[in-house]
């Protein structure tokens, strides 16, 4: 998986492992993301991320689910979400 990484306060490309999807979770191939007022203060340094957090910019995004958790009930593959 690609991704834009803030690293020492400059924005880098990086080649991660792809996520692995939990029992209630659904994993979404991502076709549009944005960043928005929040990823911007955040990589300005004046809205910290919660502790444990992913420093991956792009909090809104819009794809199509690839993976179901075993316990995922509601979706199916291939059903388009957005997340914020």
């Amino acid at each position: 998986m690609q991704v834009v990484d803030d690293e020492a306060r400059t924005l880098v490309w990086k080649n991660v492992s792809d996520p692995v999807c939990g029992r209630e979770e659904v994993l979404v191939d991502v076709c549009a993301a944005a960043l928005n007022r929040a990823d911007l203060l955040q990589r300005a340094g004046k809205y910290p991320p919660p502790s444990g957090a992913s420093t991956i910019l792009g909090l809104e995004i819009a794809g199509r689910i690839s993976m179901l958790g075993d316990e995922v009930h509601d979706w199916e593959l291939g059903d388009r979400v957005c997340a914020l």
